[in-house]
Order: C-alpha cells, then structure tokens, then sequence
C-alpha cells in the first residue's frame, strides 16, 4: 500500500471514529437512562447536555487517537466543576436523582467515546 492510500485511510478511520464517538454515543446513553429510570423526562436541571456530551466525547475519542489518553482526566475535571453548581439544588429529592443521572450519564458516554477511540486506535495499528 502507498504512502497516500495510508494516510487516506487513517484519516477515514479517525472520522469514523469521532462520528462513532460524538454522534452515536448520545442515543446509547439516552437509552441507558431512560433503562435505569423509565418515564424520566429532562426536568430541565442538567441542561444543555446533548451538546456537552458531544462535544466531552469528541474529545475523549480525540485524546485517545491522539495518544493522549491523560486528557480524559482533564475533560472529566472541567465537566465536574462546570456542573457543581447545577448538582447542589436545595431540594435533596432532586440533587440525588440529578447526581445519579449525571453520573451514569457520564460513565455511560466516557466509557462509550473511549471504546470508540480504543477501537480506532486497534484498527489503525492492525494496518501497520
């Protein structure tokens, strides 16, 4: 194989990787959640996660492929801090089923976005 198919399909693995990562990772969580909690509807607390958790498993996938995979630790602190504040409602009722959601939510998707860059990563070195 030349230098050029190589790269090219490098490249395509670790598109396919990042898409794997971001974009089907929030259904699958999704699913793990409404599996532990049947019926929940978003009450709103956590708000904008869709969005964050593309985005953390972008990243994730990211740092793995990268060969970086320490940044996950980063990604997992930022996030921590960044929801603090949302997760510390007065009502412990709400905190506790808010903190259990965050928290499954966030293996769920970490553990997901890393399987997705582990495999790439396995793929990319079978090609070697």
């Amino acid at each position: 194989m030349n230098d050029l198919a190589a790269i090219a399909i490098a490249v395509g693995v670790w598109l396919a990787a990042l898409a794997v990562a971001s974009l089907a990772g929030g259904p699958v969580v999704a699913a793990l959640l409404h599996r532990i909690q049947p019926g929940f509807e978003n009450d709103g607390l956590l708000r904008g996660g869709t969005w964050i958790g593309r985005l953390e498993r972008l990243a994730i996938a990211l740092s793995i492929l990268a060969g970086h995979p320490e940044a996950v630790a980063v990604v997992l602190a930022v996030k921590g801090l960044g929801r603090y504040p949302e997760l510390r409602t007065e009502d412990a009722e709400d905190r506790s089923a808010a903190t259990e959601r965050f928290i499954v939510g966030t293996l769920a998707s970490y553990l997901w976005a890393a399987i997705a860059g582990g495999l790439a990563v396995w793929g990319l070195s079978l090609l070697r």
